[in-house]
C-alpha cells in the first residue's frame, strides 16, 4: 500500500534513506550521507511531496517529489528486488506528465532500472555535494 507521508514517518524514512544511500553509493564516503541527515529531516522532506510504501503495516520504502523532480526513491535493502521500487516509481509518474531525476553514473543498477522504466539521459553533470558524475534523466508520457 502506498500512502502520503505523515510526520510520524520521519524517523523510518530517514533510516531507510541513510542505510540505502550508504550501500547503493559505496563510492561516496558514508560520512557524507551521515552529514546530510539533518538537511533531509529539516529541509528536503518538508519541502517535497512524499509517499511511503508499506509491507505488513511497516514502511519499507518511500519517494519524494519536488515539483516535477523525483528527488528521492528508496526501498529498504532487504526488500529490494520485489517490485516495490517499480510500484513507487509508477505512483510518482502518475503525479506529473514529465518527471526528472538524477542518478550517479557509478550506480549502474539504479541507472539501468530507470532506463528500463522509460527514462532517458538528457545531461551528464557533477553532483556538487559528492563531486561524483551523475546523469540527469527525464521521463515523458
Amino acid at each position: 500500500m502506498i500512502r502520503e507521508f505523515k510526520n510520524k514517518d520521519m524517523n523510518d524514512i530517514l533510516d531507510i534513506w541513510l542505510s540505502v544511500s550508504i550501500k547503493a553509493h559505496s563510492f561516496v564516503k558514508s560520512s557524507y550521507w551521515q552529514s546530510q541527515v539533518k538537511n533531509m529531516r529539516d529541509i528536503y522532506i518538508p519541502s517535497a511531496k512524499t509517499f511511503v510504501i508499506l509491507k505488513d503495516y511497516k514502511i519499507v520504502g518511500f519517494y519524494s517529489l519536488y515539483e516535477n523532480t523525483l528527488a528521492a526513491i528508496f526501498v529498504k535493502n532487504e526488500f529490494q528486488g520485489l517490485g516495490l521500487g517499480k510500484k513507487l516509481l509508477e505512483h510518482a509518474k502518475e503525479q506529473t506528465d514529465e518527471l526528472f531525476l538524477t542518478v550517479y553514473k557509478k550506480n549502474t543498477s539504479s541507472y539501468n532500472f530507470y532506463l528500463s522504466q522509460g527514462f532517458k539521459v538528457i545531461k551528464e553533470q557533477i553532483d556538487e555535494g559528492s563531486l561524483e558524475y551523475e546523469y540527469k534523466m527525464r521521463f515523458e508520457r
